[in-house]
């Protein structure tokens, strides 16, 4: 005999996502989803959460501006979700950001960096660094490692992503004495660079740093090499996809990038990940947003067990309160402004391969 209580009482914890699962950044979507999935299956398979397993509720805003939108609001207000992970590109999560707050949703980005994403409230977290570490840490790259006395700037005005990270990357390269040579811009998508990367080979910068997304910046490495340059060109996190080597094939080389974790890293937690998803995705090896996506899930999981409780300001606040994190992309806490304070890794690309080359602590 069940009780009124016992058939209101839901069988599942309903915790929503939102990715770009197809479109032109779809790699991205699909490896933190993968990651996700991968979590969502080990927390069930050892019991779930506080006697209940996670159902997963995954909406593809098919790299669309507007998209996310409609998919979070359905996600809240007909699927009835406690919580929300999402998304890799930081203009998606900062269209989800208002929502999530203005309805008490804690919302999780697992790769989000421009800082104003989780400054949207007090319930939207990230599992991963800012663009203001990564920026400064670029710089000092640019200046230490490569050498650089002079860098060019090619920007993708079309995404948040791109600029921010300019905007910190300026400023530190400024600071350490570095020289910023020629500053141009271009859309996200477009096919023909030559016109921004003549004026740049013109200017003779010691290197190039180009915050932009995979698939413009195999095309762009495409171009420069088709012109002759041969000065480094580096970026970011938004690099950070196998098919930046498909696409780019040989013209990749002797660049590099930095990026939240190395598959390469050793830690106990990656290796245990990356067995378990070559297990499950039919030998297939998993990049940083794969890594985040997993670790997003996990950190969710662990906040709805301290909370002891589905409500989401429950959970929220035991999200809030993650400290010493054993994630399989590192170690980590959230500080007071829902960031997460870790490490970052350098790469460079050799060979056709991703070369894990340093780590940079906070």
């Amino acid at each position: 005999i069940s009780t009124a209580e016992d058939l209101r009482t839901p069988l599942t914890i309903k915790i929503g996502e939102f990715a770009s699962l197809t479109g032109k950044e779809a790699t991205f979507g699909t490896s933190s989803h993968e990651g996700t999935v991968l979590a969502v299956e080990e927390i069930n398979a050892a019991g779930g959460v506080l006697g209940k397993k996670i159902e997963l509720l995954t909406e593809d805003n098919q790299t669309k501006a507007g998209e996310t939108a409609n998919a979070v609001n359905k996600l809240i207000s007909k699927d009835g979700v406690v919580a929300i992970i999402g998304e890799v590109a930081s203009s998606r999560s900062m269209e989800a950001a208002p929502i999530c707050q203005d309805n008490k949703i804690p919302m999780i980005t697992p790769a989000s960096t421009n800082p104003t994403v989780t400054q949207e409230g007090d319930h939207i977290f990230r599992v991963c660094f800012t663009d203001t570490f990564q920026g400064a840490a670029l710089a000092n790259f640019a200046k230490d490692t490569l050498k650089a006395n002079k860098v060019a700037v090619l920007t993708d005005v079309k995404s948040d992503y791109s600029k921010g990270l300019a905007k910190s990357f300026k400023e530190k390269y400024a600071s350490v004495g570095g020289t910023l040579g020629i500053e141009l811009d271009f859309n996200g998508g477009d096919k023909d660079f030559k016109g921004q990367l003549t004026a740049i080979k013109g200017d003779n910068p010691d290197a190039i740093f180009l915050p932009g997304y995979y698939n413009d910046v195999a095309l762009i490495c495409i171009q420069a090499k088709q012109l002759g340059i041969t000065a480094p060109i580096f970026g970011g996190d938004g690099w950070e996809s196998e098919a930046l080597l498909s696409i780019g094939k040989e013209d990749m080389n002797g660049n590099y990038f930095s990026t939240h974790c190395s598959v390469e890293q050793g830690t106990p937690e990656m290796i245990a990940f990356v067995d378990a998803y070559k297990k499950k995705y039919d030998g297939k090896t998993p990049d940083a947003m794969a890594v985040l996506g997993y670790d997003a899930a996990k950190v969710m999981a662990d906040a709805i067990t301290r909370a002891g409780s589905t409500e989401s300001a429950k959970i929220r606040d035991a999200i809030a309160a993650t400290k010493d994190f054993n994630g399989a992309s590192g170690k980590f806490s959230l500080n007071e402004n829902r960031d997460a304070v870790k490490a970052l890794v350098f790469i460079k690309i050799e060979d056709g391969k991703f070369k894990y080359t340093a780590t940079v602590n906070p």
